[in-house]
């Protein structure tokens, strides 16, 4: 089963980027181990996938927790960029960082390569030997919230930096976070051929008992199967919500 995937999400969407999010998860739902520490249970082929999807979109997100545990640069292959270049985009996205706490490592590798402009959004809870270190190689925006408005940071990001596509790259606790809110347009995924188990190991919503606030409907725009591997793209459908108060990332 395959149809075109390509959204048409932005000339709907009014001062916020269309939000895609791309995830690997076990056939038991599991989308690391309970330690939360890096795995590598995806294929080649599912790793490729992960930048193509980077390497459409105007921007890569990711939140703090995530960062620390894969310490990656969020950069795209050679070949993709010279593919940006020719749709007249900049070489490789904006890199996008969100924090509540704000205790960033400036020594993590994102930070040591300059491929595109890094911004973070964090709060004044961020100590002040940190804002230091991180303005040296990104730009900052505090809030004096005790979390980052999720809602507010989209919207800064599109009036700001024109970001019209956000890749969502994790993790699970950010990704709730956006969905609670209904900030979430495209979700893909891939189904690798191994099960985890464990209660306390996140699934792809996070470790949360409780059930999200609404329950989301999905549907299935995309779907292809490359080895034991099975891809899908959902489209993410948005309902009609009562005003709840703002939500940011809990542990991010």
């Amino acid at each position: 089963m395959s149809r075109p995937s390509r959204h048409k999400g932005p000339s709907k969407i009014r001062n916020r980027p269309f939000v895609i999010a791309t995830f690997a998860m076990t056939a038991d739902g599991k989308v690391t181990t309970k330690n939360f520490g890096p795995v590598d249970f995806t294929s080649r082929e599912d790793k490729l996938h992960l930048f193509r999807q980077r390497a459409l979109a105007d921007a890569v997100l990711l939140g703090h927790t995530s960062l620390e545990r894969d310490n990656v640069r969020l950069g795209v292959p050679a070949e993709l960029q010279e593919l940006r270049i020719k749709r007249g985009q900049p070489r490789s996205p904006l890199r996008v960082i969100v924090s509540n706490k704000g205790k960033i490592n400036d020594r993590l590798k994102i930070f040591q390569s300059d491929v595109s402009p890094i911004i973070i959004f964090s709060t004044k809870r961020m100590p002040q030997k940190n804002q230091e270190a991180l303005r040296k190689t990104a730009t900052l925006h505090l809030t004096n919230a005790v979390g980052v408005d999720l809602a507010t940071m989209l919207k800064t990001l599109r009036n700001q930096y024109n970001v019209r596509t956000l890749a969502c790259e994790g993790g699970p606790t950010l990704f709730r976070s956006l969905l609670e809110q209904g900030l979430v347009d495209q979700l893909n995924l891939t189904i690798a051929p191994y099960m985890f188990g464990g209660s306390k190991a996140p699934t792809l919503t996070g470790v949360s008992k409780e059930f999200l606030p609404a329950s989301v409907h999905c549907s299935l725009i995309e779907l292809r199967t490359v080895g034991d591997e099975c891809f899908l793209t959902y489209r993410i459908k948005h309902q009609r919500r009562r005003r709840s108060r703002t939500r940011s990332p809990r542990n991010e």
